[in-house]
């Protein structure tokens, strides 16, 4: 068994924890990474990390880092969140110093917070979603399949995301099986729907928003597309929690779009609070300069996911 430490070298341990152990004896390999970005993660030393865990069929690539408190115990069950990165549904990556800035985070405070690569486009021509979307539902799911195994409550599952991440967090928690974006290669067993979402600086509102390489086409040619991959299409009242944080100064994604999104949960009635940064650009994380946002995030988490269950959100 082995435990990522100081981004340096992999040091063996025997009793790094029973989480870790669980995943090994379920086949999930902990330690190796599967590409090399230019600097290497810098992982925290003070909660657990099990790097690269599988979480997609085989032959998918694309895999998780899953961070849990080092005083996490076999009795004692603790939510869950999935945390999907930004980068425009071209780029990014797991193990960011923003994704690991999140998920350390909330690993600190309680959480098993699972972040994940997803299926991006790196070529032209090339149509990734809604692959995109299957993805970070089967990873909601995968949570509820080994729950018992990590040591997590199914029934307390949340989502969180950056810019296509925060996309990605809003459809989870707006969309359901009627809407026809279930993936069905694995886990159908299981519902891929969360208890509560947190949308930072998402286009939540494609159509108005510009043309997108993942779907190959521009919004002339395939304005239903970009309708269908839009979580304001899908806002009703059975929607989850959402807390929406945006910047002023966000040269990338529109303040409009947030509010837009607000509009449609106050006209819906769902539960929702937009938080608005002055001055705070793109890709912040949960400690910009402007404000730490982590007494924010966490409050959110906390009243939905660790005090009175909430009512069930999965859409019909």
């Amino acid at each position: 068994m082995f435990f990522r430490q100081n981004n340096s070298r992999f040091i063996s341990r025997t009793s790094i924890g029973w989480i870790f152990i669980s995943l090994l004896a379920l086949g999930f390999p902990t330690v190796t990474s599967a590409k090399s970005p230019s600097k290497p993660p810098q992982y925290p030393t003070d909660v657990h990390v099990a790097v690269d865990v599988a979480y997609l069929p085989a032959p998918r690539s694309e895999k998780a880092d899953l961070y849990s408190p080092l005083n996490k115990t076999p009795d004692n069950r603790v939510p869950a969140i999935v945390v999907i990165h930004g980068g425009g549904f071209n780029d990014g990556e797991k193990s960011r110093p923003r994704e690991i800035n999140i998920s350390t985070t909330l690993a600190l405070n309680g959480y098993l917070a699972m972040s994940i690569d997803y299926r991006l486009r790196k070529s032209q021509g090339q149509v990734t979603w809604p692959q995109s979307l299957y993805d970070a539902k089967t990873a909601v799911r995968w949570l509820k399949k080994n729950a018992t195994q990590l040591g997590i409550d199914p029934e307390r599952i949340g989502v969180i995301g950056c810019s296509a991440g925060g996309n990605l967090a809003a459809m989870l928690a707006t969309t359901g099986p009627t809407d026809g974006l279930e993936p069905t290669d694995c886990y159908q067993d299981f519902s891929a729907s969360v208890r509560c979402a947190i949308d930072f600086y998402g286009a939540v509102d494609l159509i108005n928003y510009h043309d997108m390489k993942m779907f190959a086409k521009t919004r002339e040619e395939a304005p239903n597309l970009y309708k269908k991959a839009s979580p304001i299409t899908y806002v009703d009242a059975k929607d989850a929690p959402m807390l929406i944080v945006h910047g002023t100064a966000d040269q990338t994604v529109p303040l409009s779009q947030s509010e837009t999104l607000a509009a449609a949960f106050k006209a819906a009635n769902v539960e929702h609070e937009l938080i608005v940064i002055p001055d705070a650009p793109h890709t912040f994380d949960l400690q910009p300069k402007q404000r730490d946002l982590r007494p924010l995030v966490l409050d959110f988490f906390n009243r939905h996911l660790k005090n009175a269950l909430p009512k069930p959100t999965s859409k019909p």
